[in-house]
């Protein structure tokens, strides 16, 4: 039965393809693909799970005790019957060989499926059975914690075709669009190079991070859908309509060729914008236009090279951090990460952000795991490097050390006090004094602050005094501002990137840096938002840093715009109580 779900749109396209439930957090276990030279050896790891578990209560049988209770003995043979019921152990081969799902993402996913069979039947012991299930799984995964993945020749198994499947004649390469109730920005890396066509999660705002980085893989998006993950079943056809915020379950085929027009629409429009990639940047009147891009990853430039970015606005080093059981990456690891970005851009500069984690980014570390009354106003980002200054330092010698092979800009995020931007900088020099003591080679840096906070803004004219540059991150502005959580989406409607003490705050920043001659870039989600693009240019904004996907339809407002015109317009607009009804003139 066809039905839909409503959420947030985050990241534009159509997607089409067949629901990878992620397991809920009930189970804690690794989702990620294998190799198929590993199929073999994670089935086995799985077959010597099961076999344990079997073991483990062959021998509680044996040694039952003789007053033990009938029910117990009972309960003994369910678990004994269902760790050999091919149900299980044959959907696990399934998700192994035709997904290459790791063997506990495999065990869960088919948990899962078999999970619904018993929520369905009628019968009440029956469906209390599912509960039975629930404890073998766990008991499997247990054994199977911490087992090293096995080499082994790979394996393949049918699959059977529906209606979408004859429609869409999507026979051997499944579409896949992934459904869960949250995704960590840690998360969202592991999937990012996987074959993905979008997602769905259950909570998350427009700005979250898990959005963001949604943006960055250039892939539909809706969060915020509530129970989607409850709702949708494994292996459902779905339909995320990213432009709309809405997701469609079981599509009919009329829906689906609808939907599939539309998508093929979407991929004749990027085809145009991809003619405008060696187009520059330049106004109507003249003005040079500086279209920059924001990246995870060092491998990420290539992306940023290719969608006609001149640079890099914003490297978030925090993802280096992320995802690391153990310790924190050292210098050298990061210093390799940095150099390979530089080489990456080909000569172009490259923004690095230092470390900004905290709220919606945690690091997986469990030393960094401290749990805040409200994380979005405690230990983040410059507060969490200054309060670990070897860490910081640690950071700051790795990007001096990459600078001396191309050009970097330093970012620091979150400054709000004169005393945070003097330690800030002191710690710059103990770096550089560290390695001067070490022979070490290092590069010229320019050293710039995220205005992220209404203070930072408000104290625009004392940032200018001490830093090269200014970057506005109006995620963090708007949600600071306006007193926001912009990872609740309970509260995402009141999320306003067009509120006027927010414009304000932006055309006061970009003012006075255009006053002292000083370079200002807004890298948040307001760069990239094309409906923003011409309003900015009026503010007098003239860098821009933005997710690589986003480059070309931002060019292709620029090559439009006049910003003679525009000016006196964008004066308008923020001196409005109802900026959003202006921008539409």
């Amino acid at each position: 039965m066809t039905f839909s779900v409503h959420g947030l749109a985050v990241a534009r396209g159509i997607a089409i393809g067949r629901a990878v439930l992620v397991a809920s957090s009930r189970v804690d276990v690794a989702h990620y693909f294998v190799e198929p030279a590993q199929v073999e050896g994670e089935i086995e790891r799985v077959r010597q799970g099961r076999n344990a578990v079997v073991e483990e209560l062959q021998r509680l049988q044996t040694d039952m005790p003789a007053d033990a209770p009938h029910e117990l003995t009972a309960l003994l043979d369910v678990h004994l019957m269902l760790l050999q019921d091919e149900a299980l152990t044959g959907g696990v081969k399934h998700w192994i060989t035709e997904r290459l799902y790791n063997a506990e993402w495999a065990l869960t996913t088919q948990f899962e499926v078999i999970a619904r069979q018993f929520d369905e039947m009628e019968d009440e012991y029956l469906r209390e059975r599912k509960a039975d299930l629930e404890q073998v799984v766990e008991r499997i995964l247990r054994y199977m914690k911490g087992v090293a993945s096995p080499v082994a020749p790979p394996a393949s198994s049918p699959r059977r075709k529906t209606q979408q499947d004859l429609l869409l004649d999507d026979t051997v390469d499944v579409p896949l669009v992934l459904v869960a109730h949250d995704l960590s920005p840690a998360d969202m890396l592991q999937f990012k190079q996987s074959v993905f066509a979008g997602f769905v999660t259950d909570v998350g705002g427009k700005t979250s991070h898990t959005a963001i980085v949604a943006r960055s893989m250039d892939i539909p998006a809706v969060v915020g859908a509530r129970a989607a993950s409850q709702l949708v079943r494994q292996d459902d056809w779905v339909i995320i309509d990213g432009d709309a915020g809405v997701i469609i379950v079981d599509p009919s085929p009329i829906i689906l060729a609808e939907y599939g027009f539309r998508q093929r629409q979407v991929e004749l429009e990027r085809e145009r914008l991809a003619r405008l990639r060696h187009t520059p940047a330049i106004t109507i009147d003249g003005h040079k236009i500086e279209l920059l891009a924001n990246i995870e990853q060092p491998g990420d430039a290539a992306a940023a090279v290719r969608a006609g970015a001149v640079g890099v606005g914003l490297f978030r080093s925090e993802f280096l951090f992320m995802g690391k059981s153990g310790n924190l990456p050292g210098e050298d690891e990061q210093y390799r990460a940095y150099c390979e970005a530089i080489d990456g851009m080909q000569g172009l500069p490259v923004t690095i952000r230092t470390i900004d984690v905290g709220a919606d980014k945690p690091l997986d570390n469990k030393a960094h795991k401290d749990n805040y009354l409200n994380p979005a106003l405690g230990l983040r980002a410059i507060r969490w490097s200054l309060a670990d200054p070897a860490m910081f330092r640690t950071q700051l010698r790795a990007v001096l050390r990459a600078a001396a092979h191309g050009k970097v800009n330093l970012l620091f995020p979150m400054l709000a006090h004169t005393h945070e931007i003097q330690q800030t900088l002191a710690q710059v020099d103990l770096a550089r004094a560290e390695l001067d003591a070490r022979g070490e080679p290092y590069g010229p840096v320019q050293l710039g602050a995220m205005i992220e906070v209404p203070a930072a803004a408000l104290m625009v004219r004392t940032f200018l005094k001490y830093f090269d540059f200014l970057s506005i991150g109006t995620n963090d502005l708007i949600q600071y501002t306006l007193a926001i959580d912009r990872a609740d989406e309970a509260v995402a409607h009141l999320y306003d990137p067009l509120h006027p003490a927010v414009l304000r705050l932006v055309g006061d920043v970009i003012a006075e840096g255009e006053r002292q001659g000083k370079s200002v870039c807004v890298c948040g989600e307001t760069a990239g938002d094309v409906t923003m693009t011409r309003l900015l240019l009026g503010l007098g904004l003239r860098s821009f840093s933005m997710h690589p996907a986003q480059i070309l339809a931002i060019k292709q407002e620029v090559l439009r715009a006049d910003t003679r015109k525009l000016a006196p317009w964008a004066q308008q607009v923020i001196g409005g109580e109802e900026p959003a009804a202006l921008l539409a003139t």
